[in-house]
């Protein structure tokens, strides 16, 4: 009995850690935006070398989520999430040393690479490492790395770096992550041991006749469900609005009239707000509130956040549209916290929950690169952010039309 307790009690640590180490290479997504105003000063950026910057994260998962995915699978969970934290050292520490803005953009790539070798087996990790009643609870923490790493590296960048400079922001990350991955290797066992000795919770491995260790076959078995198909798409719906709102708060507020250390901490605690959907879904989740009525209760109220920031009745009120964007992020983070539980759940087979989350992430990234663009040229079009709600809105229709596809794979036939 003692063991057991032993052996649960050092399971529940090792998921808080996996989920500590997400936040940590969010760090370093979030750390680049509040660097941009200082990166364009020091190193004399042109507005494209910056865009370029901000998007090699995203067009890395974009381009190499699902390959990224298949290459944890086939690796081993913890042993992929050192590898990224050991790429994530790397490249934030030469990162600090160099000052040509195509090698930081390389250097910012392998960041991306390594982003992805650490958020993509945290899911499948969680799985094995609880029990069974406390996984969509402890999924649902798991969606708040994105937005906690975000938030800290917006509230913390701009202090840090009038301060020290942003060398020394590229390697306080490295340190960081560095000592992550020490912690990482520590505390998690072996993804042999794991499952051999440290925790029964974890599903029995499939016979070796049927064990798809080959690639090709789990790409193969991946993309021809419908499963990772469907979260991977809503995943998509989810983060193209979620990413342009978020995103253009700083030339919104910008507008109003707002001074730039006010802009960063409402921009922070709008991205912050992500935090409470993400908890509330793994809490909602634990007690069997079925996941398509999380992600339409999601879909539903950031239509109705969006419309708020963005509708022509507010267009004159700057706290009512923060109220807007509040409730926009806040009860937006129902549909990740979501949608990660339902990706282990949707994977065609355990062996393969890794590669179904980088499918999602992989169509999240283009979601996120494509948003901000589209609202861009939206608001051109149109000489204002006042139409901004009808491209989210249209997004949170193609998300509920896609739940109802997800509430019938879940419905028993």
């Amino acid at each position: 009995m003692k063991d057991s307790s032993r052996r649960e009690n050092a399971g529940q640590r090792g998921a808080w850690l996996v989920i500590l180490a997400g936040v940590v290479a969010a760090l370093h997504v979030g750390k680049l935006p509040p660097a941009l105003p200082v990166l364009r000063e020091a190193l004399g950026l042109s507005l494209l070398q910056a865009g370029f910057l901000l998007s090699m994260v995203q067009f890395a998962g974009m381009t190499l989520g699902l390959v990224v995915g298949l290459f944890a699978d086939g690796l081993g969970l913890r042993r992929s999430m050192l590898w990224g934290m050991a790429l994530l050292t790397l490249a934030s520490a030469l990162g600090g040393m160099v000052r040509d803005p195509w090698l930081l953009m390389g250097l910012r790539a392998v960041e991306g690479l390594g982003f992805l070798a650490v958020s993509l087996p945290g899911p499948a990790l969680i799985r094995q490492l609880v029990r069974p009643q406390r996984m969509s609870a402890m999924l649902g923490m798991w969606g708040t790395y994105m937005p906690t790493g975000t938030a800290l590296a917006l509230l913390v960048g701009p202090v840090w770096m009038s301060a020290l400079g942003w060398p020394s922001w590229w390697f306080l990350f490295a340190v960081v992550s560095g000592a992550m991955g020490l912690w990482l290797a520590f505390e998690v066992p072996s993804d042999r041991v794991r499952l051999a000795q440290v925790q029964p919770f974890a599903p029995a491995p499939m016979k070796q006749a049927d064990d798809p260790l080959h690639w090709w076959l789990r790409l193969k078995g991946t993309l021809s469900a419908a499963g990772p198909w469907l979260v991977a798409l809503t995943f998509a719906m989810y983060s193209l609005q979620w990413i342009a709102v978020i995103g253009f708060l700083p030339s919104i507020y910008a507008q109003a009239g707002l001074s730039g250390a006010v802009i960063g901490a409402l921009s922070a605690l709008a991205a912050a707000a992500n935090i409470i959907g993400n908890v509330t879904a793994g809490f909602l989740l634990q007690r069997a509130v079925p996941p398509p009525r999380l992600l339409a209760a999601g879909f539903l109220a950031m239509g109705l956040g969006s419309w708020l920031a963005f509708g022509p009745s507010t267009q004159a009120h700057p706290a009512m549209q923060f109220i807007g964007v509040f409730f926009f992020s806040a009860t937006g983070g129902l549909v990740p916290g979501t949608l990660f539980s339902l990706a282990v759940r949707l994977a065609p087979h355990q062996t393969q929950v890794s590669s179904t989350v980088g499918w999602m992430q992989q169509c999240s990234a283009f979601g996120q690169f494509a948003g901000p663009p589209l609202v861009a040229a939206l608001a051109a079009y149109t000489g204002g952010w006042q139409w901004t709600w009808m491209a989210t809105g249209t997004c949170c229709l193609a998300g509920l039309w896609l739940t109802a596809r997800i509430s019938g794979l879940l419905t028993p036939r």
